[in-house]
């Protein structure tokens, strides 16, 4: 394989672990990647099925390759959109694939994730995701409180 390439993965590598590290800070769990990735992962593939395919293969695009592959990890496009239209639902399906105990936990998770995702994916493509999404559920993303 090319140099080029080892240093391609070895890139992917380091912005996965700044992406980890950035929301493990957030998570006021400094250091503890483990479970900053349990969260990102349950973030990314609840919001992945609430999307229609196109918008969630937009959003998947903006995603370094390591967290892209996180994020289509088992991802079945006939299935989604999945039909929950609350707040409530999508921090319950979070909570159940993050393994959280519950709202709270997972409403505190949801804000910290969406917080490091909005340094990372263009605002335009955040304005894209939320275009198909229920207000509820945007409002998750985009409340700037968080």
């Amino acid at each position: 394989m090319p140099a080029s390439g080892v240093t391609m993965i070895e890139r992917s590598v380091d912005k996965t672990y700044e992406w980890l590290n950035q929301l493990a800070d957030a998570l006021g769990s400094p250091g503890d990647r483990h479970y900053a990735y349990r969260v990102l992962r349950a973030v990314l593939h609840t919001l992945r099925n609430r999307l229609p395919v196109d918008a969630a293969a937009h959003l998947g695009a903006q995603l370094p390759e390591l967290i892209r592959g996180i994020y289509y990890e088992s991802w079945r496009p006939s299935a989604t959109p999945q039909p929950y239209h609350h707040a409530a639902q999508f921090l319950d399906q979070v909570a159940a694939e993050a393994g959280l105990t519950g709202e709270t936990q997972a409403g505190y998770a949801v804000a910290a994730a969406a917080r490091v995702l909005r340094q990372h994916i263009t605002a335009g493509e955040l304005d894209h995701v939320c275009a198909a999404l229920p207000t509820e559920i945007c409002a998750l993303l985009t409340d700037t409180k968080s």
